[in-house]
């Protein structure tokens, strides 16, 4: 059998999940009933653990593992309360507004925009390293969940 190679994504986003993994379990309530809102922390906080191992194992050279960091060390800062930026509370007052239709979209401009929401970090980026960022997270992303569905399926035969 191989010997995993130490320098790849794969490896290093494993050995950083597990190691997360770990301390989140070691952090787990001793009582045997789950909440809703214990089973919903939990999630957030495994969430959490696979997005900063997997910026960690790409490390600081693409924008979108810089900005994954960067909001992850900031939600830390603030105490675990994310900041939902653009959200609006809704009341009887104001009532929300309808959508309205969306526009046709011209020569592909409107796919580029739905990108630089999608790809952490995006927005300040060129439609070249956009493109170029994009492809490198969706490789990551794809890593993320073979790595996540494959511990997955031994800790569900032990």
């Amino acid at each position: 059998m191989n010997s995993p190679n130490p320098n790849s994504l794969k490896y290093r986003f494993t050995k950083g999940l597990l190691k997360a993994l770990a301390r989140i379990n070691k952090h787990q309530p001793r009582s045997s009933s789950s909440s809703s809102r214990e089973i919903q922390r939990r999630y957030r906080r495994i969430k959490t653990a696979a997005y900063a191992s997997m910026a960690c194992a790409v490390g600081t050279r693409r924008a979108w593992s810089r900005e994954l960091l960067w909001k992850i060390r900031n939600q830390a800062r603030n105490g675990g309360v994310l900041r939902r930026i653009g959200s609006t509370t809704t009341s009887t007052h104001y009532p929300m507004k309808k959508r309205s239709q969306k526009k046709p979209v011209v020569a592909g401009l409107g796919r580029v925009a739905e990108l630089r929401k999608v790809v952490p970090g995006g927005e300040g980026m060129d439609t070249w390293s956009l493109l170029e960022e994009t492809a490198h997270y969706m490789k990551c992303l794809t890593t993320q969940v073979k790595v996540m569905r494959t511990i997955v399926a031994i800790y569900s035969t032990t």
